[in-house]
């Protein structure tokens, strides 16, 4: 799946489930400390979405889309433990680009593929609204928590530490 089929599948899901969202076009830009200055809001309102890979045994894996508040970091350690598995790190590039439709930098807080299970941290859902790229360097959407839930139906596990500060 392109980026571009993936956000128009995005939008046609929200519009389905009647969620409160808005598009913010600006620079093309895809670490989450610049993207969230260009949108006008803290880190805490970003949402990080990284693929991990989790081995479960010898020829086993599982793909978890972890999605933390851009304050954060993944915990690969709570990963690892909520799956059981051996071991957890991040997927490669392109296997992160294949399971989530999107290029690196503009991955989704949603899951669109049945390998790829969608794992949120709480500090995220504690704001009323939060932002990502979707699917897109150059666009993003600032989103309804709530609204958010009800469409993606994530699971949600404390899988965020909070990086210090500088």
């Amino acid at each position: 799946m392109r980026s571009n089929e993936t956000y128009e599948k995005l939008i046609a899901l929200l519009d389905e489930h009647g969620a409160a969202y808005r598009t913010i076009d600006h620079e093309a830009e895809g670490g989450t400390e610049a993207v969230s200055r260009l949108r006008g809001h803290g880190l805490e309102q970003a949402a990080k979405c990284i693929v991990v890979m989790v081995k479960l045994g010898k020829k086993t894996k599982r793909y978890v889309l972890a999605v933390v508040a851009g304050h954060q970091r993944v915990d690969l350690a709570a990963i690892k433990a909520l799956l059981g598995g051996s071991y957890a790190g991040f997927a490669s590039q392109d296997v992160a680009e294949r399971l989530s439709g999107c290029e690196s930098g503009t991955i989704l807080p949603f899951s669109f593929d049945p390998e790829l299970e969608l794992v949120v941290d709480p500090a995220l859902l504690e704001q009323s609204e939060f932002f990502f790229n979707a699917a897109r360097l150059d666009r993003s959407l600032a989103l309804s928590t709530d609204d958010y839930l009800k469409a993606a139906q994530p699971r949600v596990e404390p899988i965020g530490v909070t990086a210090p500060s500088a």
